[in-house]
């Protein structure tokens, strides 16, 4: 139902990854700080802007709800197109794998097309409503391990609330000790894919921006996973804080959480 929007997206981030590659085999691109370890190279915005250009030819009348020009605080009503043009540009600028780019196409506040394309390995992740998770040409699904100590978990490390590093430390600790491992990619939209994909058997992280999962959200539901808040309410767009994994391994990861925050007396 949604092929249009579909190979409109796969055409954005064909032309997005072009540019990105030109920038990382030049090195050409400059970096400017946002915030304290946020940063963003003119190559995010080239990317964006071609992204957003390929789009509106297409779909003239959508919205858009992108990183770097993004002036939304919650998810517009109607089509709209939410873009993280370099998902994991600390990682691009220092030329270190995983970065992505992400493209999700929402209607209605629903999530109805998602792309995420690992531009250093070409590997293509996308869904559509209804249609299943794909990695290229090949169905997904998510892993189902139940055992925590069979489960490889990935996360993330928080750029701001640096207030949270300590229980943060402490769920982190807790993972070292009760499953096979940790991993942190430093692209949430990757990590996402690999949960969908069954390389992850789980993942949680705070502090995240709708760009960099509403693309991941909807491919880890059509592979069978689930995405919740830390709470083990489903995941909002601007929720910050997510949980995805099968059923077993979300209830394991949001226990952990909870009881390692509450340690602390903060609120999840």
């Amino acid at each position: 139902m949604y092929q249009r929007e579909l190979e409109t997206a796969r055409k954005a981030a064909a032309e997005a990854a072009k540019i990105i590659r030109e920038f990382a085999s030049n090195q050409s691109f400059e970096i400017d700080l946002k915030r304290k370890n946020d940063l963003v190279t003119d190559a995010d915005l080239a990317s964006e802007k071609k992204i957003i250009e390929t789009i509106r030819a297409a779909f003239p009348e959508d919205q858009f709800l992108a990183e770097e020009s993004n002036t939304h605080s919650q998810l517009p009503d109607g089509r709209v197109w939410i873009i993280d043009p370099i998902d994991g540009t600390t990682n691009f600028s220092h030329g270190f794998p995983p970065y992505c780019v992400s493209i999700a196409f929402w209607e209605d506040g629903e999530a109805k097309v998602g792309l995420v394309l690992e531009v250093a390995h070409d590997e293509w992740f996308w869904a559509v409503q209804g249609e299943g998770a794909w990695l290229g040409d090949q169905r997904i699904s998510i892993s189902e391990i139940t055992d925590p100590s069979r489960a490889l978990i990935g996360t993330g490390f928080p750029y701001s609330q640096f207030e949270l590093v300590d229980p943060y430390l402490q769920v982190l600790k807790n993972m070292m000790q009760k499953t096979h491992g940790v991993r942190r990619a430093g692209a949430a939209s990757y990590d996402l894919c690999c949960v969908a994909s069954g390389r992850l058997d789980g993942f949680y992280e705070y502090g995240l921006n709708p760009w960099d999962i509403a693309a991941g959200m909807l491919i880890i539901k059509e592979a069978g996973g689930i995405s919740t808040d830390w709470k083990g309410k489903p995941n909002q767009l601007f929720g910050k804080r997510i949980i995805t994994g099968n059923p077993s391994i979300c209830t394991f990861l949001e226990g952990e959480i909870k009881a390692c925050f509450e340690e602390e007396n903060l609120s999840i």
